[in-house]
C-alpha cells in the first residue's frame, strides 16, 4: 500500500490528468457523437477510445513522461507497444462495462462515466509502472 502512497505523491499525476481530460473530451465527443448518428454503444464507445489512445500518446509523451521516454530504435518501439497495450486494456475495460450496462437496460452514458474512472486506474498504474517506468540504474557502476 505505500507503494500507491508514493504513486499518488508523484508530480506527474497532475500533468498526467489533464492529458487524459484532454484525451477523454476526445473520447466523449466522438461517442456521443456516434451515437448520435445512430452507432451502438458500445462500438461508439471502442471508436471513441480508440481516438483517446491516439491524443492520449502524444500528450503523454511529450508532456508527462519526458524524462522516460526512450530515445528511438528497438525501445522506443517497444514503449509505443506497450503504451498500445495499456491503452486496449483500458479499451477492453470501457467496452465492457458501457455494453454490459447497455444490455442490462442502463444508460451507457453514465455507464461510461463509470468505465472512464476505472480505466483511468488501470491505464495510470500501467503507464506509471510499466511503459514509462525510469531507467533501470546500472549496478556494476560504482
Amino acid at each position: 500500500m505505500n507503494w500507491l502512497l508514493a504513486l499518488l505523491r508523484n508530480l506527474r499525476l497532475l500533468p498526467y490528468l489533464l492529458a487524459s481530460i484532454g484525451a477523454l473530451a476526445l473520447d466523449i465527443a466522438c461517442f456521443l457523437s456516434l451515437m448520435q448518428i445512430g452507432l451502438d454503444p458500445a462500438p461508439a464507445s471502442a471508436a471513441g477510445y480508440s481516438f483517446g489512445i491516439l491524443a492520449h500518446w502524444l500528450l503523454s509523451s511529450r508532456t508527462v513522461f519526458t524524462d522516460n521516454v526512450a530515445d528511438g530504435g528497438f525501445e522506443r518501439w517497444r514503449q509505443k507497444a506497450l503504451f498500445v497495450v495499456s491503452a486496449f486494456i483500458g479499451l477492453l475495460l470501457t467496452t465492457l462495462i458501457v455494453g454490459s450496462a447497455d444490455n442490462a437496460g442502463f444508460d451507457p452514458r453514465l455507464a461510461k462515466l463509470i468505465a472512464v474512472f476505472v480505466s483511468f486506474t488501470a491505464t495510470w498504474l500501467l503507464r506509471a509502472l510499466v511503459v514509462f517506468r525510469a531507467p533501470a540504474l546500472d549496478r556494476r557502476a560504482g
